[in-house]
């Protein structure tokens, strides 16, 4: 816990989220760290509480080879995790972002020397509070990562308890209500959602899922989505802010040309009410759960 506070202070005040939608270039890591502490040092000038940055920042997406990913690959003992809490000096702020991270960095016994993982770090001042491995890969990510084991985590921070999953890990239901259930006031999500085909007048349906997972857990949801083109690959630009009720506080960006667009999605919240699961007199989005009935086999009739 950031020292000087506890989360119960939290209850006292507005928290600002920024999530910051950047174009990072592929294996280029030299860049990303730049453009990440840049975006970082933008958002505290905003008055930003709490900073989401995309999946893999640091080392960009659209690998060709193991070996290309390989070279973008970094521990937490990296400078670059030093340099960011140097950025946060005298701050409670917390930042949460995505890295292509080495499998020798916790010393797990079912580490292999060459594994790499697609990871996400909860980061403050005092330096990096947690790691969570993806443990949903999509698509081409099966060619170079290996899967994380291990459920994800709830940073308890000055602002609130932070909760983290990493792009299509969202998409399973078990994810955030597993967070919710373990306390998460906000759940944080570094994404890179590739752009594809969506009914015109309509929000895309990654959207429109992290939307349905902070209605049903009543949690708020941060999403940083990233821009420009990568090989090829277009980005939903789908970076938004979700408060605790499923709504949008902002209009996510719609940019879709490719042209990269560094945009932000910024909101003001207070992540407290979120441990108030009521949504009637009579109900509550935890409470009513039935895990008698969803443990039992289902009759095929």
């Amino acid at each position: 816990m950031t020292a000087g506070r506890s989360s119960a202070a939290a209850k006292t005040g507005v928290t600002r989220v920024v999530c910051e939608q950047l174009a990072p270039r592929v294996g280029d890591l030299t860049h990303n760290k730049a453009l990440a502490l840049d975006a970082v040092r933008r958002a505290l000038a905003d008055g930003a509480d709490i900073v989401v940055l995309p999946e893999l920042v640091t080392s960009g997406y659209v690998f060709e080879t193991a070996e290309e990913a390989r070279t973008t690959a970094i521990t937490v003992e990296d400078p670059f995790f030093a340099d960011l809490s140097a950025v946060l000096a005298g701050t409670r702020s917390v930042v949460v972002l995505g890295f292509c991270q080495r499998a020798d960095d916790t010393g797990d016994t079912g580490d292999t020397d060459d594994a790499l993982y697609n990871s996400a770090a909860v980061v403050d001042a005092s330096g990096v509070r947690a790691v969570y491995r993806k443990t949903h890969l999509w698509d081409r990510e099966t060619l170079f990562f290996t899967p994380g084991d291990r459920t994800p985590p709830v940073v308890d921070t000055a602002h609130g308890r932070i909760g983290v999953l990493i792009c299509y890990d969202l998409e399973f239901a078990e994810m955030p209500r597993r967070l919710a259930l373990a306390g998460a006031d906000l759940i944080a999500v570094p994404t890179n959602w590739p752009l594809v085909e969506h009914p015109a007048g309509q929000y895309p349906a990654e959207i429109i899922q992290a939307q349905s997972a902070a209605r049903a857990n009543g949690v708020f949801i941060a999403c940083a989505d990233r821009s420009g083109v990568e090989r090829g690959q277009q980005w939903t630009q789908g970076t938004a802010v979700i408060d605790q009720f499923g709504w949008l506080t902002t209009a996510p960006p719609t940019a879709t040309s490719e042209t990269a667009s560094e945009q932000r999605a910024a909101a003001d919240l207070f992540l407290h009410l979120s441990r108030d699961k009521a949504i009637s007199p009579h109900n509550d989005l935890l409470g009513d759960r039935r895990p008698d009935i969803y443990t039992q086999e289902t009759p095929l009739l």
